[in-house]
């Protein structure tokens, strides 16, 4: 016997249509690329949404293929999300910060048929048009009179004049909720970066399970700053969050420095940001520099790598920001856990809240968990058995966009590269990734717990665990680290900061420092360059 319920089918256009009757007031803020604060509603999104759509069918673009952009967090791009997939066509987010040569191959690989931009990157637009014949229109994010007259790209537009004159109503196409909608391409992998192409279902879901409360727990009293990007992940789908709350959204555009995020953080009355965090190292920089506080900041999810423990305690204990340790990737759309107490553990002290803090949460309702040991079988949850971690769910991968990598699954569950605990409440702790694990003498060391170690001293901005090869012992760990402006540390210092704090065992052989530490498109720090970059590199004899 079925349910007797009407069958509606989950759709991005629907998010926006929400927004539009039921919070069209709702405000939302963007510092452009042009300098200045622009300001318009969720009703004021939603018509020019509709613009975009009549322009993209006027491009005679069909249902299905797709549309590219280079762009940072603003309202054009909020525009693009709705007016693109709600018409039925993909919405292709690219990350600029790759190389040209890799934002090429990803264009040409998606097969994109329109590319927009922000101008901030027209000299990658420059560099690549030429070796993307499958676009037939380059549409610049801006208004006719700023764009270049000399730019050399053939069919450019400007966004303004490109929707200028379109009707403000349209009638969305009924879709099936499983057609494609977005198109994200992983930089986790080895080789060429794999697409991963999540439907309309899939998005709105994951909308509907982030904004929960134990999640992000946003809601039409919110202020909500997505520093992570909109080219990463669909900005951990803040986007399509706001639009079914009906938060105060705030766009920071490409100014993404210590002292513009504070600015805007305070300007706008923003109760919850989220970014990964080396965005948050420059924040809390520009904080400790200038001895400022936060009006209005109640909470910060910090995701794409691990949180150190040390910049959980600042926030809270210097500035009274609770951070939400979160964990997902590209392939799960892209929140897979977040880090809350339970009641239970209010009356536990600040250092044990801290240890659960530290984690990557519980789970959120439609995700799936488990780990496994080297030949498949499963682990207990027991917070003390680690092997690699495993995930389904209704938002998460499948297979790679036109079938990349061949079948990624194993018995129906995504192996995420990840080397995890779970305890018997469901908290998730990640010890490593299973490129980056180091096994010493047949035993695991966390790098992880080694650079969380690193970065509670003072001297240290940022710090690296890798394993070097050891005649004895297999491998065996060092940490690369970042000193802070105007501190020093002596290696021996800081070796012996882990006394204590890790088993003797555990504990690197040696502390290297560089004047920087490579990191990758979206901000995780690139340990193959790192040990590329300390390949004379030659551990201390005992």
């Amino acid at each position: 016997m079925l349910g007797q319920m009407q069958n509606r089918p989950l759709l991005i256009a629907d998010l926006i249509d929400f927004a539009e009757r039921f919070h069209g007031d709702g405000e939302i803020v963007s510092r452009r690329v042009e300098g200045d604060i622009h300001r318009y509603t969720y009703a004021d999104a939603a018509k020019r949404a509709r613009q975009v759509a009549h322009a993209l069918d006027r491009l005679d673009i069909p249902e299905g293929n797709r549309v590219g952009t280079l762009a940072w967090n603003g309202y054009r791009h909020f525009e693009l999300y709705y007016g693109v997939s709600g018409s039925g066509r993909v919405l292709h987010t690219i990350n600029p910060r790759l190389h040209p040569e890799q934002v090429a191959w990803i264009i040409n690989h998606a097969e994109d048929e329109a590319l927009c931009f922000d101008l901030t990157f027209l000299p990658i637009i420059k560099a690549i048009h030429a070796h993307c014949p499958g676009v037939k229109r380059w549409i610049a994010l801006c208004n006719g009179s700023a764009l270049p007259a000399d730019s050399g790209i053939p069919n450019l537009l400007a966004y303004e004049a490109w929707i200028a004159g379109e009707p403000d109503w349209y009638t969305w196409p009924a879709l099936d909720e499983n057609a494609a909608a977005c198109l994200c391409y992983t930089s986790g992998t080895t080789g060429n970066p794999k697409g991963v192409l999540y439907s309309h279902r899939s998005t709105v879901l994951h909308a509907y399970g982030a904004a929960m409360p134990d999640v992000m727990g946003l809601s039409a009293r919110d202020a909500v700053l997505p520093v992570v990007p909109m080219f990463h992940v669909n900005a951990w789908g803040i986007p399509y969050i706001g639009a079914a709350v009906g938060c105060k959204l705030v766009f920071p555009g490409p100014a993404l420095d210590g002292k513009s995020v504070y600015e805007l953080i305070e300007a706008e009355g923003v109760t919850l940001a989220a970014g990964v965090p080396t965005v948050w190292q420059m924040l809390l920089g520009h904080l400790q520099q200038h001895q400022l506080r936060f009006s209005t900041l109640e909470r910060t999810i910090i995701g794409g790598s691990a949180c150190p423990p040390a910049m959980i305690r600042a926030f809270k204990d210097d500035y009274g920001v609770t951070v939400l340790h979160a964990w997902g990737m590209t392939e799960m759309s892209p929140l897979g856990t977040l880090c809350t107490l339970k009641k239970k553990h209010l009356s536990l002290s600040p250092e044990e809240q801290l240890k659960i803090l530290c984690t990557q949460g519980r789970p959120v309702f439609g995700v799936d968990l488990k780990i496994v040991d080297e030949s498949g079988n499963a682990l207990p949850h027991d917070g003390v058995a680690q092997g690699e971690l495993l995930v389904r769910g209704p938002w998460i991968v499948s297979s790679y966009f036109k079938g990349e990598g061949g079948d990624p699954l194993v018995n129906g569950w995504f192996p995420t590269g990840d080397v995890a605990t779970i305890n018997s409440e469901g908290y998730l702790h990640i010890t490593d990734r299973s490129k980056d694990v180091i096994k010493s003498g047949g035993e695991w060391i966390s790098s992880i717990d080694v650079e969380n170690i690193a970065m509670a001293h003072p001297a240290v901005a940022m710090a690296a665990c890798i394993g070097m090869k050891h005649p004895k012992w297999d491998e065996r760990p060092i940490v690369v680290v970042v000193k802070k402006p105007g501190t020093d540390v002596s290696k021996e210092e800081l070796l012996a900061f882990y006394q204590g704090k890790l088993s003797k065992w555990q504990i690197p052989d040696d502390a290297v420092f560089v004047d920087a530490i490579p990191l990758g498109a979206t901000g995780k720090m690139q340990k193959v360059k790192l040990r590329e970059q300390l390949a004379g590199y030659v551990l201390p004899t005992a």
